[in-house]
């Protein structure tokens, strides 16, 4: 069994996780109500429609985007920690 490296698995879903944020965030963009309708089809019984913003800023997409890239390398790198020590 190989040992995973933390900073790199931490970097690889931060990475992973950005790209579908801002997928997600485009989406959002371009198309709001056909985005909300798949989302609704996903989380069984929420209508994200009520509580949905679909209009957001640069500032908030960058803040959102850094956030998801830290918690998911936090996450990343904490998973490769445990793997290893198992």
């Amino acid at each position: 069994m190989s040992e995973l490296k933390p900073k790199r698995v931490g970097v690889s879903l931060g990475a992973v996780s950005a790209v579908f944020y801002l997928a997600c965030a485009l989406f959002i963009a371009a198309a709001p109500n056909f985005t909300l309708s798949v989302f609704n089809s996903l989380f069984h019984g929420i209508d994200f429609t009520s509580i949905a913003k679909t209009s957001f800023t640069l500032g908030e997409t960058i803040v959102g985007l850094a956030v998801i890239f830290v918690t998911a390398y936090i996450a990343g790198a904490l998973y490769a920690w445990i793997y290893n020590k198992l």
